[in-house]
């Protein structure tokens, strides 16, 4: 049996079999997956609440639908108001144009508009819970996959103390401390995994329920027919939009 001074992290590594490394070599995969989705989660969230207030700020003091129209043709979308935006003024000049040519586009105009915006909306909800489920599922399974690990160890260590007839305790609580070390892998694992889980859904169930409400103020403003501030230019002007926002 080897000495106290022996055990550790680095023999508990070198006595493990093909399991207990297949093990180790899941729970650091999973650590690499969690933390390079966390960071691009969190950076892609930073830049678009950014963007979003940026985009905010300027619709709300525009003095009408078609001076955002023009600022969305000078920088582009790069957020989810202003997706949403471009997409719902270019279906309303759509169809305006061209009417009910084909069945996607049957009904109203309001109807047409409500639908364009429910589709835009489920795109952007669609994109914010892009890599949730691989990060939630991380979060739960680590634990558990730490636990095997420990059960695995404890019981090679627990059959190798039977084998050589030594159960003291200072025989067996060296190696079954040593299993325990995986279950503090998959602990450490998992916790950053669930916090950022938590934090990244929250924030997305903020931005859709802006999203929401903002979606309303703009079906509002294109059905009715009103703009911002009372200016009226004519709805005709809000055909030009970016190949992206196209319907």
């Amino acid at each position: 049996m080897n000495e106290p001074g022996s055990l550790g992290v680095a023999h508990f590594l070198g006595q493990s079999d093909a399991v207990g490394k297949a093990l180790l070599a899941i729970l650091l995969l999973m650590s690499v997956i969690s933390w390079v989705l966390i960071a691009k989660k969190g950076l892609t969230q930073y830049v678009r609440e950014r963007r979003s207030k940026s985009f905010l700020a300027f619709f709300w003091n525009a003095t009408s639908l078609y001076e955002v129209q023009g600022e969305i043709n000078t920088h582009g979308v790069h957020e989810p108001f202003a997706h949403l935006s471009a997409h719902a003024m270019h279906a309303k000049a759509h169809h305006a144009k061209y009417g009910a040519a084909r069945l996607s586009e049957a009904g109203s105009e309001q109807e047409f508009l409500t639908r364009t915006i429910k589709k835009v909306l489920d795109e952007e909800t669609m994109q914010l819970e892009s890599g949730l489920t691989l990060l939630a599922t991380i979060g739960a399974t680590a634990p558990f996959v730490g636990l095997f690990g420990t059960v695995w160890g404890v019981y090679h260590a627990l059959v190798a103390i039977g084998m050589s007839g030594a159960g003291t305790l200072d025989k067996v609580a060296g190696p079954v401390g040593e299993a325990l070390i995986m279950t503090g892998l998959g602990l450490a694992v998992a916790i950053p995994a669930v916090m950022a889980y938590n934090w990244l859904a929250r924030s997305n169930r903020v931005l859709t329920s802006q999203l929401d409400a903002f979606a309303f103020e703009l079906l509002s403003f294109l059905t009715l027919g009103q703009t911002l501030r009372g200016n009226t230019e004519p709805a005709a002007n809000v055909h030009s939009l970016p190949a992206r926002a196209g319907a």
